[in-house]
C-alpha cells in the first residue's frame, strides 16, 4: 500500500469507531430511559411522601404555633397577632374541609382533625374586634350549644323509640325483611294503644266511677268489660256526663281514626317510593343495589351472596326459559287442579266453622255446665287450629304449579287472606243466626216479664186501692239474654285461643325443635342441621296475615267488648318480647334474605281491606238490627243511632236539629256521595296519565341515553382511526430515519472495499 491508501485505512477506521460509540450510546441512552420509565413511579411515590412529609411538618408546625398561642391569652394579644391567629385558624378550617382528600392514613387524620377541631374551637371566639368581642364570643358560644343540644336531642328521640334497639339487633342478623315484621307489630301497638286510650278514657272510667257508688245495690250483673253491663242514663255523675253518645261517638271515632292512620301511612309509603321501572338496568340493579349493608351476621351475609348470585343466574336464564317449549297442557291441568283442591279446603273449613258454631247453639240451649272443655271452646279451637294447618297444606299444593318463587309467593299469600277472611265471614254468620235466636228469647222473656208484672199487680192491689205502687229490686227482675254482649264474649275467647295457640305453636314449633336439633344433632343417624327437621325459619309472610286479621277481630268486636283494645296491647307486648327472643334462639336466616323496603304499601292494603270488611258487620248491627232491651247503652231504643237524635232534640237549640235533619237527608247525602266518587275517580285518572307521562319520559330519556352512547362509539372509533393513522406515521419516519442512519455505513463499506 501506499502511504495515501494508509491514510483512507486509518481515517475510515476511525470512522467505524465513532459509529460504534454512537451505537454503544444510543444504547445507552435506551436503557437509560427504560430505567426512567421503571423508577418513574417510584420518584412519584417519593414525591407524595416528601409532599405528605412536608404537610406533616406544616401541621407540626401548626401544632408548635398553636401550643404557643395556647400558652397565650387572646385577650392580651395585639391587632397584628390576631391577625395572624385568624389566618392560622382559617388555614385549620381548610384543613378540616380538605382532610378527607388528603393521601395520608386514617390515624393522622383523625389525630389532624381532632387538633385541628380544638384549636378552632379554642381560639375562634378571639377574632372578635373592639367592644363586639364579647357578644361575638357568646354568640359562638350559644351556637355551639345549640347544635349539640339539638343532636343530644335528635337521640334522645331514637333512644325512646320503643324496641329500637331489638330491632336494629334483629335486622343485623336477619336482614330487613324479618325486622319489617317487627316494625309493622310496633306501629300496630300504637295504634291499639291510642285506641285503648279513648275506649278507657271516654267510655270505661265514668262508668267504673259510677259503678263504685252503685255495685253494692243490685245493679251490676255483667262486667265493665262488655256491653252488657253500661246503663242507658242519658247523665251520670256531677258532670252530667252523656253515656250513650260517648259509647257511639267513641265507636265511631276509634274506625275513622284508623281509617285516618292506614291511609295517611299508605300515602306516606307512595310518595317516598315514587314510581320506579324494576326492568330499566336489570343487572346494573342488581350489581349495585343487591346488598343490604345492615347485615352483621357471618351466615345471613354467606345466605345474602347466595341469593344475589342465585337471583343473577335466574335473571340470564330468564329468557331461555321463556323460549323453552315446556308442557303447557300438563302445567295448566296442574294449576287448575291446584287451585280445585284450594278451593276444596275453603269450603271445607268454611263449612267445618259453620257446623261447629251451629252445634255450639245446641250446647248453648243444653247449659254449657254440662258439657266438657272442648264442647264449651270447640268454635274457637277449631279456627286458631285450621289458620295453624291449612296454610301448611296450601304450601304442599303450591309445589303442582310450578310458578316463579315470587308468584308462588303472592298465590300463597292470597290464599292464606282468602282463607281467613272466609272463616272470619262464616263464624259472623253463624253468629248472625245466634243472634236471631237470642232475639226471638228475648221476644219471650219480655212477654213473660210483662205477664208476670201484670199478674203481680192484679194479686196484692185491689182496683180502688190509693197504696204506692209495688216496688221491685232490680237483681230479683229477670234478665233478656243481651245478644251484644255475647258477641262481644265470643270475640274475646277468639283472641284468647288464638293467642294461646300462637304462642304455644311458638314454644314447640320453634324452641323445642331447636332444643331436639341441637342437642340430638351429635347421636342421631343422620345431619339434624342440614336435614330434616333443622331449624326453623321465622315465617314473616304468616306472621303478618295474622297480625292483620287479629286486628281485624279487634275492630270488628271492640263496639260490643270495649276490653279488646287493651287485650290487644296486651298481646302485643308480650308478642314482642316473645317472638324477638324466639328469633333470636331459636330461628335461623333464611335462605334467601330478601331486602325490605320501607315503601311497600302490601301490608297496609291488606290491612286497609280488613279494616273494610270488619266494619260492615258493625255497621248492619248497628243500623238495622234492634238493642236489647234491658242491657246496654241503647236499651229502650229502636236503633242504636236514635242517639244522636235524641241528643240534639235534648241538648240542642230546635234549628240546629232541624239544620242537621236536613243535611242528613239522602237527597243531600247521596249527591254528596256522587261528587266525592267523581272527585276520586278524577284525581285517579290524573294520577294515572302522570304516571304515564312519566314511564314515556324515561322512555325518552333511555332512547337518549342510547343516542348518546352511539354517539360515544362513533367518537370512539374516529378517534382510535386517527390514533392509528399517527401510529403508521411515527413508524414510517422512524423507518426513514433508520434509512438515512444506515446509508453512510454502506458507503464507507464500499470504500473500504476499494481500500482492499
Amino acid at each position: 500500500f501506499t502511504t495515501g491508501d494508509a491514510d483512507e485505512v486509518s481515517t475510515f477506521q476511525e470512522e467505524q469507531e465513532r459509529h460504534r460509540e454512537k451505537r454503544r450510546k444510543d444504547k445507552k441512552k435506551r436503557k437509560n430511559e427504560q430505567k426512567k420509565r421503571v423508577s418513574g413511579e417510584e420518584e412519584r411515590k417519593k414525591e407524595l411522601q416528601d409532599s405528605s412529609e412536608q404537610e406533616t411538618s406544616e401541621a407540626g408546625d401548626q401544632e408548635e404555633e398553636g401550643n404557643e398561642e395556647k400558652e397565650l391569652s387572646p385577650e392580651s394579644l395585639s391587632p397584628e397577632e390576631l391577625e395572624k391567629l385568624k389566618e392560622a385558624v382559617d388555614e385549620r378550617r381548610k384543613l378540616i374541609q380538605s382532610l378527607r382528600g388528603k393521601p395520608w392514613p386514617m390515624k393522622k387524620k383523625l389525630v389532624t382533625l381532632r387538633e385541628s377541631q380544638e384549636f378552632v374551637e379554642k381560639y375562634e371566639g378571639a377574632l372578635g374586634k373592639g367592644k363586639g368581642r364579647k357578644l361575638y364570643v357568646y354568640k359562638v358560644m350559644m351556637t355551639k350549644k345549640w347544635m349539640k343540644f339539638q343532636r343530644d336531642f335528635e337521640n334522645f328521640k331514637t333512644a325512646c323509640i320503643p324496641w329500637e334497639m331489638k330491632i336494629k339487633e334483629i335486622e343485623s342478623h336477619f336482614g330487613s325483611s324479618v325486622a319489617s315484621y317487627f316494625i309493622f307489630l310496633r306501629w300496630m301497638y300504637g295504634i291499639n294503644m291510642i285506641l285503648f286510650c279513648l275506649t278507657f278514657g271516654l267510655v270505661m272510667v265514668p262508668e267504673v266511677r259510677h259503678f263504685i257508688s252503685h255495685c253494692f245495690s243490685g245493679y251490676a250483673q255483667y262486667s265493665v268489660l262488655f256491653y252488657g253491663y253500661y246503663n242507658n242514663q242519658r247523665a251520670i255523675g256531677w258532670l252530667k256526663f252523656r253515656m250513650p253518645l260517648s259509647y257511639f261517638l267513641v265507636g265511631v271515632g276509634t274506625v275513622a281514626y284508623s281509617y285516618m292512620v292506614v291511609i295517611r301511612t299508605m300515602a306516606r309509603n307512595a310518595n317516598e317510593s315514587g314510581v320506579g321501572d324494576d326492568n330499566s338496568f336489570n343487572f346494573s340493579w342488581k350489581m349495585f343495589t343487591s346488598w343490604d349493608y345492615l347485615i352483621g351476621n357471618p351466615e345471613t351475609a354467606d345466605n345474602k351472596f347466595a341469593s344475589i348470585t342465585t337471583s343473577f343466574k335466574e335473571a340470564i336464564l330468564e329468557e331461555q326459559e321463556s323460549r323453552k317449549d315446556d308442557n303447557i297442557h300438563l302445567t295448566r291441568f296442574l294449576r287448575v287442579l291446584a287451585n280445585f283442591l284450594v278451593l276444596c279446603c275453603l269450603a271445607g273449613s268454611g263449612y267445618l266453622i259453620y257446623f261447629v258454631v251451629r252445634r255450639s247453639q245446641k250446647f248453648a240451649i243444653d247449659g254449657l255446665e254440662n258439657h266438657t272443655w272442648w264442647e264449651r271452646n270447640e268454635v274457637n279451637m277449631v279456627m286458631s287450629l285450621l289458620g295453624m294447618f291449612c296454610p301448611m297444606l296450601f304450601d304442599v299444593i303450591s309445589t303442582l304449579e310450578n310458578y316463579h318463587p315470587r308468584v308462588a309467593l303472592q298465590w300463597q299469600l292470597g290464599r292464606i287472606f282468602a282463607l281467613f277472611l272466609g272463616n272470619l265471614y262464616t263464624f259472623i254468620i253463624a253468629l248472625m243466626d245466634e243472634i236471631n235466636l237470642k232475639r226471638d228469647e228475648e221476644k219471650i222473656i219480655k212477654f213473660n216479664i210483662t205477664m208476670w208484672e201484670t199478674s203481680l199487680h192484679n194479686g196484692t192491689v185491689s182496683e180502688n186501692s190509693t197504696a204506692p205502687p209495688i216496688t221491685i229490686n232490680p237483681a230479683d227482675m229477670p234478665r233478656g239474654p243481651c245478644w251484644e254482649t255475647m258477641v262481644g264474649q265470643e270475640f274475646v275467647r277468639l283472641i284468647i285461643s288464638d293467642t294461646m295457640t300462637t304462642y304455644i305453636t311458638l314454644l314447640i314449633g320453634d324452641f323445642l325443635r331447636a332444643v331436639l336439633v341441637r342437642f340430638l344433632n351429635s347421636c342421631w343417624c343422620w345431619d339434624l342441621e342440614a336435614g330434616f327437621p333443622s331449624y326453623s325459619e321465622f315465617d314473616v309472610s304468616g306472621n303478618v296475615l295474622g297480625l292483620i286479621f287479629n286486628q281485624g277481630m279487634i275492630w270488628m268486636g271492640a263496639f260490643y267488648a270495649p276490653c279488646l283494645p287493651a287485650l290487644n296491647v296486651l298481646r302485643l307486648h308480650v308478642s314482642m318480647y316473645l317472638q324477638c327472643w324466639a328469633v333470636m334462639c331459636c330461628n335461623v336466616p333464611q335462605e334467601r334474605v330478601f331486602k325490605a323496603s320501607g315503601s311497600n304499601n302490601f301490608y297496609m292494603a291488606m290491612l286497609l281491606v280488613i279494616l273494610f270488611l270488619s266494619t260492615l258487620p258493625a255497621i248492619y248491627t248497628i243500623v238495622t238490627i234492634p238493642p236489647s232491651f234491658d242491657c246496654g247503652p241503647f236499651s229502650g231504643k229502636n236503633r242504636m243511632f236514635d242517639v244522636i237524635q235524641e241528643t240534639l232534640e235534648s241538648d240542642f237549640p230546635a234549628w240546629f236539629s232541624k239544620v242537621f235533619s236536613y243535611a242528613s237527608n239522602p237527597g243531600l247525602v247521596l249527591p254528596f256521595i256522587l261528587l266525592m266518587v267523581l272527585a276520586i275517580y278524577y284525581l285517579q285518572s290524573t294520577s294515572k296519565s302522570y304516571k304515564e307521562a312519566n314511564v314515556e319520559l324515561k322512555k325518552k330519556l333511555q332512547t337518549q341515553n342510547e343516542e348518546n352512547k352511539k354517539k360515544n362509539k362513533r367518537a370512539a372509533l374516529k378517534a382510535q382511526l386517527e390514533l392509528e393513522e399517527a401510529r403508521k406515521a411515527a413508524s414510517q419516519t422512524t423507518e426513514q430515519q433508520k434509512d438515512n442512519n444506515a446509508s453512510p455505513q454502506d458507503l464507507d463499506g464500499e470504500n473500504y472495499e476499494k481500500a482492499k
